[in-house]
């Protein structure tokens, strides 16, 4: 019955890191491209966003709440998971270490984004194109962003390949084999628009 129970928490886990996080992280990353294109494009998709219906129940339960889920029980599977070096081999061991320490470094770093610009904002401040100017003038903050974001696009990538496995669409070797294609090109991609929506306020 426990290890019934482990298996869904582990599939709900899984699911929520895709839908809706994986989701909203795209989303977020789409949205602060803008920034590439200058000031005002970055200013008016923050405002589009902050405008929407419904924005704080939406921003509760479809981000949140889920991230807090994932992170906890993500904490849960970090510090008790053993590797598996027979069943996974040498590189998806790799990525299994990986998947875990990328989770630590994303949990610190949203919770540093999240205190910057949302509790900023509810305390009056405005989440704009000037703000992230001036967070990433310190070249520690913009060394820490950057880590923070490449984390997250990581363990987005690699848990979308976890994804896969763990809800059977990808059974065969052959068919993991183009997940891991797949996932790394995810990575690659996503990485390339963060970074450049990172260095676009500087």
């Amino acid at each position: 019955m426990a290890q019934n129970r482990e298996f869904y928490w582990r599939r709900l886990h899984s699911l929520l890191g895709v839908i809706p996080i994986g989701v909203f992280l795209i989303q977020h990353l789409v949205i602060n491209h803008f920034a590439t294109q200058g000031e005002e494009a970055f200013n008016n998709a923050a405002h589009f966003m902050e405008s929407l219906p419904f924005r704080i129940f939406l921003e509760t339960f479809i981000i949140f709440l889920p991230i807090l889920f994932h992170a906890i029980y993500g904490i849960y599977i970090a510090f008790t998971a053993k590797n598996n070096t027979s069943r996974y081999g040498y590189f998806r061991n790799w990525m299994f270490k990986l998947q875990r320490w990328t989770g630590v470094i994303t949990l610190v770093f949203i919770a540093w984004h999240v205190w910057e610009t949302r509790v900023a904002a509810a305390f009056g401040a405005e989440v704009n194109f000037q703000m992230m100017e001036s967070i990433l003038a310190s070249p520690f903050m913009l060394v820490f962003y950057l880590v923070g974001v490449i984390s997250s696009i990581f363990h987005f990538a690699n848990g979308l390949w976890s994804f896969l496995v763990s809800w059977g669409f990808t059974v065969s070797p052959r068919s993991q084999l183009i997940a891991t294609y797949f996932t790394i090109g995810v990575f690659v991609v996503l990485s390339i628009i963060g970074v450049r929506s990172i260095l676009a306020f500087i």
